[in-house]
């Protein structure tokens, strides 16, 4: 995964801060904190990362072990419409992986990856819970059932203009 380098402004360095001491600065509270702080900026690039780790005086191994630990912490910015294929058994037995497949061939991009426009990003779930709609994909808040390799095209015809 490659990493990009940011600069952040004081004034993001300020609202981390914020949100650390909303949490009171307790090092148990990490969780908590970078899901705050993933909502207000889109991601954790390790610079943020660094300031949550001062903020709670705890080790930046110790936050970036947890950003990495849980799938749904990213340290790379999504794109304005995340695409998020569901790997879960129903799903996986029912074609999910030539339909991720197929979306890496026509975005031209992998797992974890943005498309150079900011589009679109894609991410492997493990469950969307909606096991009677294998394969599952979401785009953003929307979900979509039964999708075949072959769907992949028009699904993504209806972000053309976003």
């Amino acid at each position: 995964m490659s990493s990009i380098k940011i600069q952040l402004k004081q004034s993001q360095i300020d609202k981390i801060a914020e949100i650390c001491k909303q949490f009171n600065n307790d090092e148990g509270e990490l969780i908590n904190v970078l899901h705050k702080t993933q909502h207000t900026f889109g991601y954790l690039p390790a610079e943020v990362q660094e300031v949550i780790a001062r903020e709670l005086k705890i080790p930046v191994a110790k936050v970036y072990g947890v950003v990495t630990f849980y799938s749904f912490f990213s340290m790379l910015p999504k794109g304005k419409n995340p695409i998020s294929i569901c790997m879960g058994t129903a799903c996986y037995v029912r074609g999910a992986e030539k339909v991720l497949d197929e979306l890496k061939k026509e975005l031209n991009i992998k797992v974890g990856e943005t498309t150079p426009d900011g589009k679109f990003s894609l991410s492997c779930l493990r469950c969307v819970g909606a096991c009677g709609l294998a394969p599952v994909l979401m785009i953003g808040e929307k979900t979509y059932g039964r999708v075949s390799p072959e769907g992949i095209k028009d699904i993504l015809k209806e972000y053309e203009n976003q």
